[in-house]
């Protein structure tokens, strides 16, 4: 506890992938919104192995503690024998770098465990596409993505102002991206703030990078796109969405 000369603020010491509390001052709880984003593709130029660019904005509100799930998905990690690293989810199925390693068993079990802590926490997402294929200047991307980021924070403003505070933790690793992101909270909402994160401290981050590969697998499903390697990961088509995508994609915003 602190004293001020405002008056008397309570603050409870953050646990570890749990995002800050909200405070209490004066004897008032602040409504805290978290906001964790992840991207898949890059700025670049369309390739046919990356066709789409996506956003997904993870929501979490503060006032609802979810200590217990990041326990249990700690504990499930630790008495697997799992390592504890970030997960990333792109790379688990295709297994590449630090996954090559790991049968298609050990990598299912990694992809589960972060799958079911994801389903089954308090939160909800907004993911943002952009066809690559159809752009047609190096300016198009861009603009699209912010027409996107700006209608959805306008469409949805009373949801948003309904908190005193707003913090949106990304890792700044694009600045396009980045740029977007700090204008567009920062000119539609007074109560933002911004935090540069890594994924190891926050497992909401790492459920942002699932939720990213799971909206493009969505996609890639619809238009019979799935790689080799994910067609030997999910089984079948039919297999992906009864098992993963039907469920999560309860928690799209709205």
């Amino acid at each position: 506890m602190v004293n001020h000369c405002w008056g008397t603020v309570k603050r409870v010491l953050p646990r570890r992938g749990v995002t800050p509390p909200f405070f209490v001052q004066s004897g008032d709880y602040v409504k805290e919104l978290s906001c964790f984003i992840d991207e898949s593709g890059d700025f670049g130029p369309y390739k046919h192995y990356s066709p789409y660019y996506i956003v997904t904005l993870v929501f979490h509100d503060q006032s609802v503690d979810i200590a217990k799930n990041i326990d249990h998905l700690n504990d499930k990690f630790r008495l697997s024998g799992l390592p504890e690293n970030p997960v990333h989810a792109g790379p688990l199925i295709r297994r590449e770098y630090e996954y090559e390693h790991l049968s298609l068993l050990e990598r299912k079990r990694i992809f589960n465990s972060l799958y079911n802590f994801t389903r089954t926490t308090d939160i909800s997402y907004k993911s943002l596409v952009v066809e690559k294929k159809r752009l047609v200047e190096d300016i198009d991307l861009p603009l699209q993505l912010t027409k996107q980021f700006s209608s959805f924070l306008k469409e949805n403003m009373e949801w948003f102002i309904q908190y005193d505070r707003i913090v949106v933790y990304y890792d700044y690793g694009q600045r396009e991206l980045t740029h977007i992101i700090v204008t567009l909270f920062s000119a539609l909402l007074n109560n933002v703030q911004f935090k540069k994160v890594a994924p190891e401290q926050y497992k909401l981050f790492q459920a942002a990078d699932m939720l990213c590969t799971l909206e493009l697998l969505s996609i890639k499903m619809e238009r019979k796109m799935l790689s080799k390697s994910e067609h030997a990961f999910f089984t079948s088509s039919k297999q992906l969405y009864k098992s993963y995508l039907r469920a999560i994609q309860k928690k799209r915003f709205g």
